[in-house]
């Protein structure tokens, strides 16, 4: 039996990748995609106000109202404000780093309990943070740094995807010893390469999602 679902995202661009992925494991559903690039542009210039968080409220009750059973959000930078939302809209939401940050605690907790987050985008290390800080305390003995790779968000605004991923590329070769690398947000994995200790959200937080709406 299909289901509809959401999926909400403040970049455009990430709408086809994320359409992919969803129906390679479920060719039953029928996505609705809401994009609107302000929500971030407007996180990163003043945090997360009270004009973004009522347009949050106002997509996700759109998505709600078209049938979605539930969404994903695939922006991490506002992860925790759509929470917020979905709750005050009372529509199921899933993060996209939410399965990421689990596992990277596991990962970092059978080793020697270090995990780097790297992000684009300050305003992304907060949410992101936070998120496997909180899992992290579950386990105990887990250190969690955070770094921003300076200029690579400015080369994707550019459209400079080369340098974006080139600069992603050296962060990781620069990470030292770590037992996990987190790549804050979902349009950082194009420059993952083959790094075993990094980890990226599009993949996981797909499948995180499909787990939760389940199957009829």
């Amino acid at each position: 039996m299909s289901a509809r679902v959401g999926v909400l995202h403040t970049v455009p661009a990430l709408v086809p990748m994320f359409h992919e992925l969803l129906l390679s494991r479920r060719d039953d559903l029928e996505i609705v995609h809401t994009a609107d690039p302000t929500l971030l542009s407007r996180a990163v210039a003043a945090g997360i106000t009270a004009d973004v968080d009522a347009d949050l409220r106002v997509h996700l009750a759109a998505l709600r109202d078209a049938g979605a059973v539930a969404v994903l959000v695939t922006c991490s930078s506002i992860g925790e404000a759509a929470v917020a939302a979905a709750a005050a809209v009372d529509v199921p939401l899933v993060r996209v780093d939410a399965v990421m940050a689990r596992t990277a605690v596991a990962r970092a907790a059978a080793g020697a309990g270090r995990i780097l987050v790297l992000a684009t985008l300050a305003a992304t290390l907060g949410p992101t943070g936070r998120l496997v800080n909180v899992e992290a305390e579950r386990h105990g003995g887990v250190e969690v740094t955070s770094v921003v790779v300076e200029g690579a968000a400015d080369a994707r605004t550019a459209g400079d995807t080369a340098r974006h991923d080139r600069l992603i590329a050296e962060a990781i070769e620069a990470a030292g010893e770590v037992d996990v690398i987190v790549l804050a947000q979902a349009s950082m994995a194009t420059g993952a390469g083959a790094d075993p200790r990094v980890l990226t959200s599009p993949e996981s937080g797909v499948e995180g999602f499909l787990s939760a709406v389940g199957r009829d």
